[in-house]
């Protein structure tokens, strides 16, 4: 019998089904825990109180967009070409993107790991961002922490997170070499490739990954991605699926391997 695994987008109502060979697992759906985060659990079926796999998919903007101007950019340059003319934001909206894209996943990892330790292949999948690689983090402190891979702990990342927002509510990102546009995705998802990092060197029983699912069409840039939903979902799936003794504590750029 095949199994289908059920991927749920919040933002865009989307359902994409991939069919497994024949596997002793079933799936439970719960994708709505905190805003825009998608929750992948598989189980099986001898033990309902065993989760084996998680794939957490938090992701708001972190940016008021004008779509008539992203729209005419893409129309006469294939892409967006400046976008600081398409992006604005307010405090309200970088801490909602902060709270939903790095706490929401932090907060369930915190939930579900403690049901994942009784799994014989446990997984756990963070969808992050190229966008959210160190090279994207301009502040020099914040890059120090968040690359110090020895030594990176949550509090750190948390502290990462609170200076970020006092800063912005002080007016003093440019001042303080924070990121111009859309600081709050970058910081966010940097701040969840580093969490990633913190787990899996904590759980090592666990395959505890990041990737970058590409440029997907979906709401969160107005359907300007170049990617369908399907091709974005794969390689999430391939990393909630892959062996025992698979590589823990990596960032993938969709199939392969980068730097963080």
């Amino acid at each position: 019998m095949r199994k289908r695994v059920l991927l749920l987008s919040k933002s865009s109502r989307q359902r994409i089904v991939f069919l497994i060979k024949p596997s002793p697992f079933t799936f439970l759906m719960s994708p709505f825990q905190t805003p825009s985060l998608l929750l992948l659990f598989f189980l099986r079926p001898a033990s309902a109180n065993s989760i084996f796999w998680q794939v957490n998919n938090a992701g708001v903007g972190g940016a008021n967009v004008n779509v008539h101007v992203l729209k005419a950019q893409i129309a006469e340059a294939g892409a967006p070409t400046d976008i600081s003319k398409i992006m604005s934001d307010t405090y309200e909206i970088v801490e909602e993107c902060v709270t939903t894209n790095y706490y929401g996943v932090k907060r369930m990892c915190e939930a579900m790991i403690p049901l994942l330790q009784s799994s014989a292949s446990p997984r756990i999948v963070t969808i992050a961002s190229t966008m959210g690689k160190l090279e994207n983090v301009s502040n020099e402190w914040a890059k120090g922490v968040l690359s110090d891979a020895e030594n990176l702990t949550e509090e750190k990342i948390d502290e990462v997170m609170d200076e970020y927002l006092k800063d912005y509510r002080q007016g003093s990102l440019e001042a303080k070499g924070w990121p111009k546009v859309m600081s709050a995705y970058i910081l966010s998802k940097a701040a969840v490739m580093a969490l990633t990092r913190v787990l899996a060197k904590r759980n090592k029983s666990m395959i505890i990954n990041s990737v970058c699912p590409g440029f997907v069409k979906t709401d969160i840039n107005f359907n300007t991605g170049i990617l369908s939903v399907e091709q974005g979902a794969a390689s999430p799936v391939k990393l909630a699926l892959v062996p025992n003794g698979d590589p823990s504590g990596l960032f993938y750029d969709r199939a392969n391997v980068s730097n963080f």
